[in-house]
């Protein structure tokens, strides 16, 4: 876990140059001579929710979740050589999200090498900083969002971070970011093979303007006619199963945003996405559990014309569906209101939740129904 920019999602580049048609630069910039200078910036995610059934005794529970706290670094050692550092909470603990060399001579070629955003959907390019709903993952994650603390027993990353390299650039409208990475490292990859990873982009209409390889799911129509499809693809062999028995992992997504600016200042945007995961392995009892199957969701919203008190609101409705090869299918529903202060900076929202998806793709016990507000900060 793992998005009119300042930083990129979790966003490295936040704290640099990111900049969307309706945001500042995130952070402050120092230039230290006329090749170098640093920047920082931070960004922080909090809410409090209220869910059915799920106190210890079975009735409701109320938690309030420091969900993101993130510093943002960046700088330029020489021309053209980048460097991003950005830490995150973590289980309880703050670590190391982000550790990128960089090295970027234009716009149709950069390669990074570090600790950075697998290549993949737009949901996990967003980060949850750039995401149009509060709750975007609730469909099964990549593995390179399925941390070692969640049952596995070797890492395959976190938070849709990796150790690897990745080449991306723009040609055009055409955006392309394809990648090599550690991968699942558990008993299964006997023979060591690494994950390999790619995301396509085309802009059919007015090109989105985002840091790197990084998207968003709403400019708050800031940025024009937007129409773009994407694809994403992952795959590492010996990527599951036993050592006695490992497999594949395989995974594609399409995926699509429209975004339309209207009269006053109002938008509509939809947003959808298609994925299938496909897990090969004989072992009956797999060290590294990942969804099979397949799921999708859509997402509609309208940003009101006009401005109410300091901001605007943007209310929308989203639906999940989990369809896993084994196991029973699940859904959610969302239906909830964004307040925009200022884009990505600073917004609030409010949310209601029903139905037994998350993003393990596995179905939950029972509904929950969940009622939540959130407040997200950048600078």
């Amino acid at each position: 876990m793992s998005t009119t920019h300042n930083v990129a999602q979790v966003l490295l580049v936040g704290s640099i140059l990111a900049a969307s048609t309706s945001t500042a630069l995130a952070g402050g910039k120092i230039k230290i001579d006329d090749t170098r200078w640093v920047s920082v910036g931070a960004g922080l995610r909090t809410s409090v929710s209220s869910a059915s059934d799920s106190a210890p005794d079975g009735g409701r529970s109320t938690n309030f979740d420091l969900e993101n706290m993130r510093l943002y670094f960046a700088g330029q050692v020489a021309k053209n050589f980048k460097l991003y550092f950005n830490t995150d909470k973590m289980f309880g603990e703050y670590g190391v999200l982000d550790a990128i060399a960089g090295f970027e001579p234009n716009t149709k070629f950069n390669v990074w090498v570090g600790r950075m955003l697998v290549p993949a959907d737009r949901i996990e390019m967003n980060g949850p900083f750039y995401g149009l709903s509060w709750n975007q993952y609730t469909v099964p994650l990549f593995p390179s969002d399925n941390d070692p603390f969640n049952g596995a027993n070797g890492v395959a990353g976190t938070f849709g971070r990796d150790e690897g390299v990745t080449a991306w650039g723009n040609l055009g409208k055409f955006q392309y970011a394809v990648g090599v990475f550690e991968g699942y490292t558990g008993d299964a990859n006997q023979s060591d093979d690494p994950l390999f990873a790619t995301r396509l982009a085309y802009n059919f209409l007015d090109k989105e303007q985002n840091p790197a390889y990084f998207t968003s799911s709403t400019y708050f129509g800031k940025a024009g006619d937007i129409l773009t499809l994407g694809f994403a693809a992952q795959y590492q062999g010996d990527g599951y199963g036993t050592a006695a028995q490992s497999g594949s992992f395989t995974g594609y997504v399409f995926d699509g945003l429209f975004e339309k600016p209207l009269a006053n200042g109002a938008a509509i945007t939809i947003e959808g996405e298609y994925k299938d995961f496909e897990v090969d392995t004989q072992a009956a009892t797999p060290d590294f559990p990942m969804f099979d199957g397949k799921a999708y969701f859509g997402t509609v919203a309208y940003l009101i014309g006009g401005t109410t008190g300091m901001g605007k609101y943007q209310p929308y409705l989203r639906y999940t569906s989990n369809d896993p090869s084994v196991g029973d299918s699940s859904s959610l529903t969302e239906i909830g209101v964004n307040y925009i202060i200022d884009g990505h900076n600073l917004r609030m929202n409010l949310n209601y939740t029903t139905g037994d998806a998350n993003l393990t793709g596995a179905k939950a016990p029972e509904d929950i129904d969940t009622i939540l507000f959130g407040l997200q900060y950048q600078i």
